[in-house]
């Protein structure tokens, strides 16, 4: 059974070293799949640069076009992190310091340590839900259907799986991946005639070029197992049919 609401969600990378290509996105990776597996689609994903103007425009625009959103970076301690300030615009909500955030901040720096710096991680909207952090202390935060995450990868994992209890999914997306020793052109039409006749499961086709070989990786997503299941076998039986060979099925 399938619910009949699909539950969206939009991701906004926000940084100039992910736009200036200084530091990779592995965050929109880790998310869309932690996301997929709650049963949360991912539609969109902006990347955006460290300007007020920008992230409150796209948060704006986000928010009400699904039905969550997830920000990462700029919730740091330096000069051009202002997501946290440009979040509290967003939201025409005040932006100061978060009484139980600094207190996790506060107990969680041995004293002395918790400089003005440190004490920055502690403004965010005043009235704002926490997303605890077990690696590094300093709390994300969500306001209403926008949660904000911090960009470093390896943080950003250890605080999602705290989040599962606010989030509504609907029904978890399954995936079936056939690897093949062939090029696109070849399985195009079929492919294309296939998907047609599968309206509920996505089909998407990503070629590779691996050990000196051409091959092409089909991947079949759906939330309702018994169609992709049908769909897979409509798959191998052209394959079959074909003689292709199969490199590896999961």
């Amino acid at each position: 059974m399938t619910n009949k609401k699909e539950i969206t969600a939009g991701i906004i990378i926000i940084g100039n070293e992910v736009l200036s290509g200084r530091t990779k996105d592995i965050n929109t990776s880790t998310l869309a799949i932690w996301l997929n597996s709650i049963g949360i689609n991912v539609r969109e994903v902006r990347v955006i640069p460290d300007v007020e103007k920008d992230i409150i425009e796209t948060v704006n625009a986000l928010r009400k076009k699904f039905d969550y959103i997830f920000t990462t970076g700029g919730i740091g301690p330096t000069h051009d992190d202002i997501t946290a300030e440009s979040i509290s615009k967003a939201f025409n909500l005040e932006y100061g310091f978060h009484k139980e955030a600094f207190s996790i901040l506060e107990k969680y720096y041995k004293p002395g340590e918790f400089n003005e710096g440190r004490q920055k991680m502690a403004k965010m909207p005043t009235t704002a839900n926490l997303i605890l952090n077990p690696t590094s202390g300093a709390p994300g935060f969500y306001v209403k259907n926008v949660f904000c995450l911090p960009g470093v990868p390896s943080i950003l994992q250890s605080m999602i799986g705290g989040l599962k209890n606010q989030l509504v999914g609907g029904d978890p997306i399954i995936s079936i991946t056939i690897t093949l020793r062939t090029v696109e052109s070849e399985i195009a039409k079929p492919i294309t005639e296939i998907q047609n006749k599968n309206n509920d499961v996505e089909i998407g086709s990503y070629p590779f070029f691996r050990a000196g070989k051409l091959g092409v990786s089909i991947v079949l997503r759906s939330s309702n197992k018994s169609k992709l299941e049908k769909c897979n076998l409509e798959l191998l039986k052209f394959i079959k049919s074909r003689e292709i060979e199969i490199v590896e099925e999961v």
